[in-house]
């Protein structure tokens, strides 16, 4: 685990994804004083980023403040490392802007990715690929299950953590980050999957070992550097098994909000026939979750009646499925419905509420793409 004296060497950290949730954590790793270092890919908001040489935060957890990335790149292209880089220089030093700074020469130590999980539409692990080096740790700060796999084939001797959030944010304007409450991150290694020999092979082990050493130095840099109180680290298998628990608000409220007509998570339960629906879906996934994992789901994790009360507070919420669905922008069907029904069924368990929401929502998106085409024409 990294003590809390300043690394060494500095420690680079580059978050691919530069939205409400990458721009909030990333703030909270950066920490140039201990020689850790938070970098940016940006894209629509790049432009306001780089103009500015930081991003504002409006925090509930921790107040106003501006957060100065090291470097802010318009793409990943840019953001490669070059061995005759002139960003040999020591990081600390002043007069150069965050968009003016190249990659550092030695490579990234750490590559987070917040971006949607659109596995149906981009291959965001070939993407990455001229970003890592032999010491990269992949992060994976995404919805959805079986989100870790197109990493672990494409890089099988790399660590890889994966982690949950439990947070409101939103970017308010480009450049202008808002948290409106919780800052939860969960935080599990991953090895070669729950279902992986180590009969064979001491390399399993190993990336298992230094996935959970990166994900400790995380858990101290954000915690004892970054003031946030709820990081928790887990075991390989109890961060699948939060993935899983987490579906049971995602797969429920999202997909219903689209298919409802519109309607937010506490509105959909002033409906008794949607509410039924949306416990159905919860006790849906709670049934097949042990028989996917091993493990039932624990009791420290709430049940489907305290998700549905502590939903119907939460007034006005509109889910990010449902947001990108009026923007006519694709869905995250796939890592949220589609991998869980076959992740399921690999196992001999079928989930027939999910299967229809899945069959549904991805018939919708693919007739509205459609129509769009050939209204190009």
């Amino acid at each position: 685990m990294a003590s809390s004296k300043s690394q060494a060497k500095p420690v680079h950290i580059l978050f691919v994804g530069a939205g409400a949730v990458g721009c909030f954590y990333a703030s909270r790793l950066h920490h140039p004083p201990h020689n850790v270092h938070s970098s940016l890919v940006a894209r629509s908001n790049y432009k306001a980023i780089a103009a500015a040489g930081r991003v504002e935060l409006q925090t509930h957890s921790f107040g106003d403040y501006a957060f100065e990335p090291y470097a802010v790149f318009p793409n990943i292209d840019a953001a490669v490392p070059n061995a005759s880089s002139s960003s040999s220089k020591s990081p600390t030093s002043g007069g150069e802007s965050a968009s003016a700074r190249a990659p550092p020469k030695n490579g990234w130590d750490y590559i987070v990715i917040t971006t949607k999980a659109l596995p149906d539409r981009t291959d965001d692990a070939a993407m990455v690929v001229p970003l890592v080096s032999e010491k990269s740790c992949l992060v994976l700060i995404q919805n959805g299950v079986g989100v870790e796999e197109p990493y672990r084939k494409r890089f099988p001797n790399n660590p890889i953590v994966s982690a949950v959030t439990v947070i409101s944010a939103e970017q308010i304007r480009n450049g202008v980050i808002r948290q409106n409450r919780w800052t939860r991150i969960s935080l599990g290694p991953y090895g070669h999957g729950l279902g992986a020999s180590t009969s064979t092979s001491t390399s399993i082990d190993d990336v298992a070992r230094l996935s959970n050493e990166r994900m400790q130095s995380l858990a101290h840099w954000w915690t004892s550097l970054g003031g946030i109180r709820d990081v928790e680290t887990h075991t390989e298998l109890e961060l699948q098994t939060i993935r899983w628990h987490k579906l049971c608000i995602n797969a429920a409220f999202n997909p219903t909000a689209v298919l409802s007509g519109g309607r937010g998570n506490a509105d959909q339960l002033t409906d008794p026939e949607l509410r039924a629906h949306v416990l159905g879906i919860m006790n849906e996934i709670r049934d097949a979750a042990p028989l996917v994992l091993g493990k039932p789901f624990p009791d420290t994790l709430a049940s489907p009646e305290k998700i549905i009360k502590s939903t119907e507070r939460n007034t006005g919420g509109r889910p990010s499925m449902l947001l990108d669905w009026e923007a006519g922008r694709p869905m995250e069907i796939e890592v949220i419905l589609g991998n869980p029904v076959r992740i399921a069924r690999a196992k001999g368990v079928e989930m027939p509420r999910l299967q229809s929401l899945y069959a549904c929502l991805r018939s919708m998106q693919k007739m509205r793409e459609e129509r769009a085409g050939k209204g190009k024409l």
